[in-house]
């Protein structure tokens, strides 16, 4: 007589209760993918999640954009649309966007820099889109495709003066803005930052800064400015009427379980997005378990920022 499956799977999970935990922290499926909104009166963000990349509790993509919808859709009359890989299947899901948000690496990595996708990104920044990138998504190659990321976000990393490293970060001090509304003071130990950006001369507003060791300033023009407070959060208005919000964290996963950082991202994507922001902030709700759900398998990963991505065609300006 064969044993039935849902004996076995007692039994297995008896005996082997960490393996049956760890396959938990990696199965993606309940997250829903790239569904549209039926409604066109809610509010549409479109949330792009980059590839797996570097260590485990590190640029945890996929898990963060789901946490990040999760809590957008607490705010009566918001719709987010998750897509992984960076890029959505159906490139449909751009139309009507308030806002479009790119949590993945950078440094020329970003897939909507491949020639046809950028022809599409320009078309949704151009009905007034809010942008926002977060963490690694902030940093670009030199080059046009760069400068016109710079008029829709307000800020953008590039090697000739940006610096990055780890550190434990505090921000207990914000100005009175839409996007800091409701956020505490909140530690973010151990983070990924990038610092020293190039920031658009007007619209551009710093929402959130922070002590940096002057031993990571490695470009000669960050040295110039030892001891300052350092940028890492900001808003953007663009002349076109769109906005931009940037923040340079969220390296490490588990730094979601600050509600100060929650609601300053939430917030801030809200804000791009032209939606109005309750008094106390948006509504980040969390609880410490769901950091071990949805996670990227990157069990024997032995590369930094593997896998590779594909090789992109060349942009056109």
């Amino acid at each position: 007589m064969k044993t039935p499956r849902l004996l076995l799977a007692l039994v297995l999970a008896a005996f082997c209760p960490t393996t049956m935990r760890a396959a938990d922290q990696f199965d993606q499926s309940a997250v829903p993918l790239e569904v549209d909104a039926t409604d066109p009166a809610l509010a549409k963000i479109v949330l792009l999640a980059g590839a797996p990349s570097n260590k485990s509790g590190q640029h945890e993509y996929f898990a963060g954009c789901a946490l990040l919808m999760k809590w957008l859709k607490a705010t009566p009359g918001v719709w987010p649309v998750m897509a992984r890989d960076g890029w959505p299947k159906n490139e449909k899901i751009f139309e009507k966007a308030r806002a479009v948000v790119y949590f993945g690496d950078g440094g020329g990595k970003q897939p909507f820099l491949d020639a046809d996708r950028w022809q599409v990104l320009k078309r949704t920044m151009a009905g007034d889109t809010g942008l926002v990138l977060l963490h690694q998504a902030v940093d670009f190659p030199l080059g046009p495709q760069t400068d016109q990321v710079k008029s829709w976000l307000g800020g953008v990393f590039l090697k000739d003066i940006g610096c990055r490293g780890h550190w434990d970060m505090e921000f207990s001090q914000f100005p009175e803005h839409a996007v800091t509304r409701g956020v505490k003071p909140f530690a973010a130990p151990g983070d990924g930052w990038l610092y020293n950006l190039h920031f658009a001369d007007k619209g551009f507003v710093p929402l959130i800064a922070g002590q940096v060791p002057d031993k990571s300033r490695s470009s000669a023009d960050a040295k110039k400015h030892n001891g300052r407070a350092e940028v890492i959060g900001w808003a953007y208005e663009r002349p076109d009427g769109g906005r931009g919000f940037g923040f340079t964290g969220a390296d490490l996963h588990k730094n979601w379980g600050a509600e100060g950082q929650r609601k300053l991202v939430v917030n801030g994507i809200l804000w791009a997005a032209k939606i109005a922001i309750p008094d106390g902030g948006a509504k980040v709700d969390f609880d410490p378990a769901e950091l071990n759900q949805f996670l990227d398998d990157k069990r024997g990963q032995t590369e930094r920022n593997a896998p590779k991505p594909a090789a992109k065609k060349p942009a056109a300006k």
